[in-house]
């Protein structure tokens, strides 16, 4: 499942217009697959009732962090092996040793291009490719 036009996208930010700024980033990569949610915790339920190949995560949200969503997605069995992409509009260096070592797959900073989204989408599934 190398080609990310396959892949089921969730996008979880707790800002409705950089939801739809990923979506149609995604969308313009041929990824027609996405829902949204509006933070961890919503985003979290989706992921343990639906299926997802990718997560989309912003870090600074209400309820349940980005990093507090990684943090469940890596200690659940059923959905630790899915990709997480943090995404951030600070780029401090202590956010993103975190997100290394709490298991996230990439992390970029806003604002973003559709070259660097697809750049690191792909990078991540060569990743996955080569460990699965």
């Amino acid at each position: 499942m190398s080609n990310p036009s396959d892949l089921k996208f969730l996008i979880v930010d707790d800002f409705s217009t950089m939801r739809r700024i990923v979506r149609g980033l995604l969308k313009e990569m041929g990824c027609n697959n996405a829902d949204e949610a509006e933070d961890g915790a919503v985003a979290l339920s989706m992921l343990k009732t639906s299926r997802f190949d990718f997560v989309v995560s912003d870090i600074n949200m209400p309820n349940m962090n980005g990093f507090e969503l990684l943090k469940a997605i890596k200690a659940d069995e059923t959905l630790k092996h899915l990709p997480v992409l943090m995404v951030t509009a600070e780029a401090r260096k202590e956010d993103i040793v975190l997100a290394a070592q709490s298991g996230a797959a990439g992390y970029i900073v806003k604002p973003f291009t559709k070259a660097t989204l697809e750049e690191k989408v792909q990078k991540i599934m060569q990743k996955l490719a080569a460990t699965a």
